[in-house]
């Protein structure tokens, strides 16, 4: 099983979604962006180095999102999320197709990945939580 890790990375009420690469698997969707983790390396080292290839800029991985396994026909991941925090650089599209920060109640406006649409309800239920108190 490939296992991927994902950053929820939050500014100023919104979260960043990147789209993918329409030549890569599952081109033009859109993903928390992260990428898969090295044997090497823990999911919280891949997640710092693959924000940094893609992305150009540095975070601060704090607690685990949550993880979750979904069946692609090609195979099964482990997509793991965490919470993260940019800390410097500046925002540069290195792999992906576009970027954008986007509120968590028009997430359902994107096509997101099968394994990150998980995510996005986990965040939209969170939201209201945090409405309700």
């Amino acid at each position: 099983m490939l296992e991927v890790s994902a950053a929820i990375i939050k500014k100023e009420g919104k979260v960043l979604i990147a789209q993918r690469n329409r030549n890569k698997s599952q081109g033009l969707k859109w993903e928390f962006p992260g990428g898969k983790v090295e044997a090497d390396e823990t999911a919280k080292e891949s997640l710092v180095r693959e924000i940094k290839e893609e992305l150009n800029i540095d975070i601060e991985v704090r607690e685990k999102f949550g993880e979750n396994i979904f069946e692609y026909p090609a195979g099964s991941i482990k997509l793991i999320a965490f919470n993260a925090k940019w800390v410097s650089g500046d925002l540069k599209i290195l792999e992906h197709e576009k970027v954008e920060w986007v509120t968590i109640d028009k997430l359902d406006n994107y096509g997101f990945s099968p394994a990150d649409i998980y995510f996005v309800e986990k965040l939209k239920e969170c939201s209201k939580l945090q409405q309700l108190k």
